[in-house]
């Protein structure tokens, strides 16, 4: 009587729990990835259009020619179907024929500052 040894052909439950562990575990890794890039390109977003935003308040006021006062003054904005909200002072210098000129905006009033410029106007 010969004894024919079969060789083993798949792979083993073990092996196999094994590999799905592992895919599992990089498929979360991908998906974390990909909404916290998510999160962040909503984030740069709003950020472009404060400072969009902003630039374009900066223009109006120094078109306006004259200076605003030195205490922060609020108002509202709509910009890109969104409402802004924009404080802005001038900051006394060191030479009289210049002053410096603050903006903030922010997505939510009373909010922390999405973007931020300053300038200098002269007389």
């Amino acid at each position: 009587m010969t004894v024919i040894k079969l060789k083993q052909q798949g792979m083993t439950l073990l092996e196999v729990m094994l590999a799905l562990a592992i895919l599992a575990t990089a498929g979360l890794s991908v998906m974390n990835a990909a909404s916290e890039a998510l999160r962040n390109q909503a984030y740069l977003q709003d950020k472009t259009f404060a400072l969009w935003v902003a630039s374009n308040r900066m223009a109006e006021l120094k078109l306006e020619k004259k200076w605003p006062s030195t205490s922060w003054q609020s108002e509202s904005n709509e910009f890109a179907g969104q409402t802004w909200y924009v404080r802005y002072q001038t900051v006394k210098t060191t030479d009289n024929n210049f002053k410096a000129l603050d903006i903030e905006v922010s997505s939510v009033k009373e909010g922390n500052a999405l973007a931020y410029l300053r300038t200098y106007i002269a007389k």
